[in-house]
């Protein structure tokens, strides 16, 4: 992991005709007590590494409307 002494919010990337925008999204302490979970050599949170191994479920969710519902009775 590279260590960065002053992190900019904003970071462009020139690639051919692209520029690529990278904004800084979280920051958190990092020491041997907190780490909140940041994995050094995967570079990713425990959260996020959870999300790629486990397979999406997908949910349903059935809205009743109040008139729909009310009109049988």
């Amino acid at each position: 992991m590279k260590k960065i002494d002053k992190p900019k919010l904003v970071t462009h990337l020139k690639s051919g005709n692209y520029i690529y925008r990278y904004v800084l999204v979280d920051r958190f302490k990092h020491d041997s007590k907190n780490h909140y979970g940041f994995d050094v050599k995967e570079e990713k949170t425990e959260q996020e590494i959870f999300a790629l191994v486990t397979p999406r479920k997908l949910r349903r969710k059935y809205i009743i409307k109040d008139g729909k519902k009310n009109s049988s009775e």
